[in-house]
Protein backbone atom coordinates (compact mmCIF):
# COMPACT_ATOMS: atom_id res chain seq x y z
CA UNK A 1 0.00 0.00 0.00
CA UNK A 2 3.03 2.13 0.99
CA UNK A 3 4.48 1.74 -2.69
CA UNK A 4 1.04 2.54 -4.63
CA UNK A 5 0.52 5.60 -2.22
CA UNK A 6 4.35 6.85 -3.52
CA UNK A 7 3.76 6.01 -6.99
CA UNK A 8 0.65 8.11 -7.19
CA UNK A 9 1.98 10.79 -5.20
CA UNK A 10 5.08 10.46 -7.71
CA UNK A 11 2.86 10.58 -10.80
CA UNK A 12 1.18 13.88 -9.52
CA UNK A 13 4.33 15.59 -8.53
CA UNK A 14 5.63 15.23 -12.12
CA UNK A 15 2.58 16.25 -13.46
CA UNK A 16 2.52 19.62 -11.27
CA UNK A 17 6.04 20.13 -11.86
CA UNK A 18 6.43 22.87 -14.73
CA UNK A 19 8.45 22.00 -17.93
CA UNK A 20 12.38 21.70 -17.68
CA UNK A 21 14.98 23.77 -19.02
CA UNK A 22 16.16 23.18 -22.72
CA UNK A 23 19.16 25.09 -22.52
CA UNK A 24 21.09 27.37 -20.74
CA UNK A 25 20.31 31.17 -22.13
CA UNK A 26 23.48 32.31 -23.90
CA UNK A 27 22.36 34.58 -26.87
CA UNK A 28 23.69 33.36 -30.32
CA UNK A 29 25.76 36.47 -32.16
CA UNK A 30 24.32 38.53 -35.21
CA UNK A 31 26.37 37.18 -37.48
CA UNK A 32 25.99 33.51 -36.85
CA UNK A 33 21.96 34.62 -36.62
CA UNK A 34 22.01 35.88 -40.17
CA UNK A 35 23.63 32.80 -41.62
CA UNK A 36 21.51 29.96 -39.31
CA UNK A 37 18.68 32.53 -41.66
CA UNK A 38 20.91 32.33 -44.73
CA UNK A 39 21.72 28.19 -44.35
CA UNK A 40 17.93 27.58 -43.71
CA UNK A 41 16.93 29.31 -47.06
CA UNK A 42 13.94 31.24 -45.22
CA UNK A 43 11.95 33.24 -47.60
CA UNK A 44 9.64 36.43 -47.33
CA UNK A 45 6.26 35.24 -46.54
CA UNK A 46 7.25 31.64 -44.89
CA UNK A 47 7.18 30.86 -41.42
CA UNK A 48 10.21 30.55 -39.08
CA UNK A 49 9.93 29.21 -35.45
CA UNK A 50 12.92 29.58 -32.71
CA UNK A 51 12.63 27.03 -30.04
CA UNK A 52 14.15 28.74 -26.91
CA UNK A 53 14.39 32.17 -27.99
CA UNK A 54 15.82 33.78 -25.75
CA UNK A 55 15.87 37.76 -26.49
CA UNK A 56 13.92 36.67 -29.81
CA UNK A 57 17.22 38.43 -32.26
CA UNK A 58 16.11 35.44 -34.72
CA UNK A 59 12.78 36.14 -34.64
CA UNK A 60 13.13 39.34 -35.09
CA UNK A 61 15.51 39.14 -38.02
CA UNK A 62 13.82 36.99 -39.42
CA UNK A 63 10.55 39.56 -39.20
CA UNK A 64 12.59 42.52 -40.14
CA UNK A 65 15.40 41.74 -42.78
CA UNK A 66 13.01 38.96 -44.58
CA UNK A 67 9.44 39.88 -43.98
CA UNK A 68 8.64 35.94 -42.70
CA UNK A 69 6.13 35.00 -40.29
CA UNK A 70 8.29 34.56 -37.00
CA UNK A 71 7.39 32.80 -33.86
CA UNK A 72 9.79 32.27 -30.44
CA UNK A 73 8.96 29.65 -28.07
CA UNK A 74 10.46 30.54 -24.83
CA UNK A 75 10.32 29.47 -21.15
CA UNK A 76 11.65 32.25 -19.34
CA UNK A 77 9.38 34.60 -18.49
CA UNK A 78 11.42 37.78 -18.24
CA UNK A 79 12.99 36.68 -21.13
CA UNK A 80 9.40 36.44 -22.90
CA UNK A 81 9.13 39.99 -21.94
CA UNK A 82 11.94 41.17 -23.36
CA UNK A 83 11.47 39.78 -26.62
CA UNK A 84 7.49 40.94 -26.53
CA UNK A 85 8.85 44.83 -25.91
CA UNK A 86 11.50 44.66 -29.10
CA UNK A 87 8.39 43.46 -30.92
CA UNK A 88 6.56 46.25 -30.36
CA UNK A 89 9.17 48.67 -30.54
CA UNK A 90 10.50 47.76 -33.42
CA UNK A 91 6.64 47.57 -35.39
CA UNK A 92 6.75 44.01 -35.80
CA UNK A 93 3.81 42.70 -34.33
CA UNK A 94 2.09 41.64 -37.59
CA UNK A 95 4.87 39.22 -38.29
CA UNK A 96 6.74 38.72 -35.05
CA UNK A 97 5.21 36.79 -31.95
CA UNK A 98 7.05 34.99 -28.62
CA UNK A 99 5.02 31.78 -27.38
CA UNK A 100 5.77 31.60 -23.59
CA UNK A 101 5.58 27.69 -23.35
CA UNK A 102 7.10 24.82 -23.36
CA UNK A 103 9.16 23.69 -26.69
CA UNK A 104 7.79 19.99 -26.14
CA UNK A 105 4.07 20.91 -26.82
CA UNK A 106 4.08 23.48 -29.56
CA UNK A 107 2.39 22.52 -32.98
CA UNK A 108 5.04 23.15 -35.66
CA UNK A 109 2.89 22.13 -38.17
CA UNK A 110 2.88 25.56 -40.20
CA UNK A 111 6.46 25.64 -39.83
CA UNK A 112 8.81 26.31 -42.96
CA UNK A 113 12.33 26.87 -41.16
CA UNK A 114 13.09 25.63 -37.77
CA UNK A 115 16.14 27.07 -35.90
CA UNK A 116 17.31 25.58 -32.43
CA UNK A 117 20.47 26.56 -30.13
CA UNK A 118 20.21 23.72 -27.57
CA UNK A 119 21.95 21.49 -25.22
CA UNK A 120 22.93 17.66 -26.93
CA UNK A 121 20.19 16.16 -24.88
CA UNK A 122 17.59 18.23 -25.33
CA UNK A 123 17.85 17.74 -29.16
CA UNK A 124 17.34 13.91 -28.80
CA UNK A 125 14.00 14.49 -26.69
CA UNK A 126 13.20 17.00 -29.25
CA UNK A 127 13.99 14.81 -32.53
CA UNK A 128 11.27 12.69 -32.71
CA UNK A 129 8.50 15.66 -31.77
CA UNK A 130 9.70 17.00 -35.05
CA UNK A 131 9.80 14.13 -37.05
CA UNK A 132 5.90 14.22 -36.22
CA UNK A 133 5.37 17.76 -36.42
CA UNK A 134 6.90 18.86 -39.10
CA UNK A 135 5.56 19.06 -42.86
CA UNK A 136 7.76 17.54 -45.63
CA UNK A 137 10.08 19.98 -46.72
CA UNK A 138 10.54 21.91 -43.35
CA UNK A 139 14.18 23.35 -42.81
CA UNK A 140 15.86 22.62 -39.05
CA UNK A 141 19.08 24.53 -38.39
CA UNK A 142 20.99 23.94 -35.25
CA UNK A 143 23.34 26.11 -34.07
CA UNK A 144 26.64 23.92 -32.29
CA UNK A 145 24.64 20.83 -31.13
CA UNK A 146 23.52 18.24 -34.10
CA UNK A 147 20.43 16.14 -34.27
CA UNK A 148 22.16 12.91 -33.98
CA UNK A 149 19.41 10.89 -35.57
CA UNK A 150 19.15 12.96 -38.28
CA UNK A 151 21.62 13.51 -41.29
CA UNK A 152 22.40 17.09 -41.73
CA UNK A 153 22.31 17.76 -45.40
CA UNK A 154 24.66 20.70 -44.87
CA UNK A 155 27.07 21.74 -42.68
CA UNK A 156 28.54 25.45 -42.15
CA UNK A 157 31.49 26.74 -39.61
CA UNK A 158 30.88 30.82 -38.91
CA UNK A 159 33.68 32.53 -37.10
CA UNK A 160 31.87 35.39 -34.98
CA UNK A 161 33.21 38.85 -33.97
CA UNK A 162 35.34 37.80 -31.06
CA UNK A 163 37.30 34.50 -33.07
CA UNK A 164 34.69 31.57 -32.04
CA UNK A 165 33.52 29.47 -33.99
CA UNK A 166 30.10 28.05 -34.18
CA UNK A 167 29.52 24.94 -36.18
CA UNK A 168 25.57 25.00 -38.14
CA UNK A 169 23.66 21.96 -39.16
CA UNK A 170 20.98 22.02 -42.01
CA UNK A 171 18.42 19.10 -42.00
CA UNK A 172 15.55 18.98 -44.19
CA UNK A 173 12.56 16.66 -43.45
Amino acid sequence: MKLLLCLVALTFQDHDKPPERAAPYYPTPQVVVEMMLKLGELKKGETLFDLGSGDGRIVLAAAQKLSARAIGIELDRGLVLQSRQRIEKMKLGSLASIIEGDLFEQDYSTADLVTVYLLPVTNIRLSPVLEKKLKKGARVVCHDFEFTEWKAEKTEVVEDNEGRSHTLFLYRR
